[in-house]
């Protein structure tokens, strides 16, 4: 069905007029930045792009106060001096006389990407927009946000398309405390964020932020915060969060739509978070998130300030929405001891409230090792708390290998083949799925299957040299994925072929899941 992309130029209009170190970071220089990046990398013309329409008065009262809308539609015939006085009633905001035409334009365009996931005219996709919203309240601007983008959009799918169950990830850097205040007590949202935190000395310095706040009311458990207490967390401490927190209980909420609060000011090289994960990392937290609500994963830009990491980060994103493969993640994928004490922090909090966490926390988060080597981690970026380490065998690679030498992963030509011993002429399959028709050559067939004589058959024969040239295709990077048909009786043959043949192709580290009775391969290896 695609992935949708909305943006409109407008949005880059607003901007400081006036000396503010706190808010300059905030420029339409990062919609440009990400949206040419989308562009060079050909993922902007794969995607439905949609031109973003202003929100309507009613579609900001969702969730904002009358007066307050009232109050930002003045600041369009402001002069500087009077929007600078005016700004300053708030925390860390800057109005501009284009701010109400712009925020209107970054809720709207949520709120059509929305519309377009749940009718079906898209898959998912990303609102590509400025200012960002999850720091917004309903009668309060907050940390460059004037209207809540995905608040509105939850409260907007509520209202227009009956759902029951929404699923809101805040991965920015800063707590979204205006999302939280918004649905703290309403048991349809849940909402999860993580953010640096360090025990309250980092910015919006709220008590609120912490694990033990997990919503009010009905809408207890229904709040999700994991504090990261120091600076450098990287790609294995994401994963795992998604891993040992978010997932479980997302899969128990069963959510009807995934909303994603994109800020990308949690990945390397941006100045206010000063955290580690690669914009690969990115590929994989929207990959994993894909498998809620039947796919429809709709995020929406809020921060992210180092212009470079921004942009790719938001290709990662983009592609991973297009459906393409996820880059391979690089560094030790060893959580830090300070990240899955944030981890298991929150767990207990939320265990009251989850069936999944009271079973698995009979079982605690496997912790790293005790040593911790200053070496496992690049140094922080800035000056700044302490850094998170996690031991490692070699130092990781310095940013710059990161960001100057971006992982390009091409999209394979073939996403999906189904590789059946004898074609199907009365299969229908997917658009991006195929029926596969080559075959290994038969004297290399014969030549893995002689040691197996379960293998020794026709129709197990045909399908190994199926199953051989669909492993070729796939370790040469010609198919993403793919199905094999085999007889029972000779799956634990083939699956030993299959591993021997990755092998030997160079394939250095294989994952096997058998479902089901199937004998272990004798040969298979014992060395890790």
């Amino acid at each position: 069905m695609g992935t949708a992309l909305v943006y409109h130029e407008d949005m880059t209009a607003t901007r400081l007029l006036w000396d503010d170190p706190e808010c300059e970071i905030e420029r339409p220089e990062r919609l440009t930045a990400a949206l040419d990046r989308l562009r060079q990398r050909g993922l902007e013309q794969r995607c439905l792009r949609l031109s973003a329409r202003e929100a309507s008065k009613e579609e900001l009262g969702l969730v904002h106060s009358p007066e307050y809308v009232s109050l930002v539609r003045k600041t369009q015939v402001l002069g500087e001096e009077e929007l600078q006085a005016l700004s300053r009633q708030f925390d860390a905001i800057y109005f501009h006389p284009s701010t109400f035409h712009c925020a209107r334009l970054a809720t709207g365009a949520g709120l059509q990407l929305v519309d377009a996931v749940l009718t079906g005219a898209v898959q998912n996709g990303l609102a590509l927009v400025r200012p960002p919203g999850h720091h917004s309240q309903r009668a309060a601007a907050n940390g460059f946000c004037v209207f809540n983008n995905v608040a509105i959009a939850a409260a907007h799918a509520k209202q227009k398309h009956g759902l029951h169950r929404i699923l809101i990830v805040d991965w920015d850097v800063h707590h979204g405390q205006g999302i939280q205040y918004l649905f703290e007590d309403d048991p349809s949202v849940l909402y999860f964020s993580w953010h640096r935190y360090e025990h309250g000395r980092f910015w919006p310095f709220l008590r609120e932020s912490d694990a033990d706040a997990v919503g009010r009311g009905q809408g207890l458990g229904f709040t999700v915060n994991l504090p990261w207490n120091q600076v450098g967390m990287g790609n294995a401490d994401y994963v795992a969060a998604f891993l040992h927190l978010l997932l479980p209980l997302a899969f128990e909420f069963d959510p009807e739509l995934v909303l994603v609060s994109a800020g990308f000011d949690s990945a390397i090289g941006d100045p206010e978070g000063q955290m580690q994960a690669t914009p690969e990392c990115f590929a994989h937290l929207t990959q994993l998130l894909q498998v809620l609500a039947g796919g429809r994963v709709c995020a929406m830009l809020e921060g992210g300030y180092h212009l470079e990491s921004l942009a790719e980060s938001v290709c990662m994103t983009v592609q991973t929405l297009l459906g393409d493969p996820a880059p391979p993640l690089s560094g030790p994928m060893v959580p830090c001891q300070s990240a899955l004490e944030s981890i298991q922090s929150a767990r207990a909090a939320q265990a009251p409230y989850w069936k999944s966490l009271q079973l698995q926390d009979a079982t605690p988060v496997a912790t790293s090792p005790s040593t911790h080597s200053p070496e496992g981690r690049p140094p922080p970026l800035l000056p700044g708390g302490p850094m998170c380490k996690a031991a490692a065998p070699a130092p990781a690679p310095a940013r710059s290998s990161f960001l100057d030498q971006p992982c390009l992963c091409p999209a394979p030509s073939v996403r999906t083949t189904v590789a059946l011993t004898a074609p199907d002429t009365t299969l229908v399959l997917p658009p991006d799925v195929i029926q596969q028709e080559g075959s290994a050559l038969r004297e290399e067939t014969e030549a893995w299957a002689r040691p197996h004589k379960s293998l020794a058959r026709e129709e197990a024969l045909t399908a190994l040299g199926k199953l051989l040239y669909l492993l070729d295709e796939m370790l040469d990077g010609q198919v993403n994925s793919g199905i094999v048909a085999t007889p029972a009786s000779a799956a634990a043959a083939t699956l030993d072929v299959a591993i021997q043949r990755g092998l030997s192709h160079g394939a250095q580290r294989l994952l096997c899941v058998a479902l089901g009775q199937l004998d272990r391969p004798p040969d298979l290896a014992h060395d890790g």
